[in-house]
């Protein structure tokens, strides 16, 4: 089985991004809109102090008549964050999203936010596993090498 690693390596992941926990939540929904995200890392002084994302903002801004452009994330991000190494094993981190019933991961090593995975990065890793070993297996029944 796969690890995050090979997610991170195999997946177009571009630079990873982050907001402080002053910033408006506007900025950070422009931001996520600019780089086709839905969610990002908040970090103080490098440190991982929670997440924003757009459920965030549905339910904690929009359906509470909150203003974007003056809520601040840190009132509104999740502080409870699941994270994972990159030697975790993709089936483990669905296991993950589906049990704490979430879409993203954050990926840390010592302390430092490496990237952050997706179901969608996942479910594609676990296909393109699977198409790879169905192949196998073709050329395997018809005696080719």
């Amino acid at each position: 089985m796969k690890s995050v690693l090979d997610v991170l390596n195999h997946h177009d992941h571009p630079d990873l991004y982050s907001i402080a926990p002053i910033a408006t939540v506007f900025e950070a929904i422009t931001l996520m809109s600019e780089l086709h995200v839905g969610l990002l890392p908040v970090l103080q002084e490098n440190k991982l102090v929670g997440v924003i994302s757009e459920r965030d903002y549905a339910r904690k801004v929009i359906l509470k008549d909150k203003s974007s452009k003056t809520t601040r994330v840190s009132e509104i991000m999740t502080r409870e964050v699941i994270t994972v190494t990159k030697s975790e094993r993709v089936d483990r981190c669905v296991g993950l999203m589906y049990k704490h019933r979430i879409r993203h991961l954050i990926v840390m090593e010592d302390g430092t936010v490496e990237g952050v995975i997706s179901i969608r990065d996942l479910l594609s890793e676990i296909i393109d596993e699977q198409s790879e070993q169905i192949s196998d297996l073709v050329h395997y029944i018809r005696g080719e090498t």
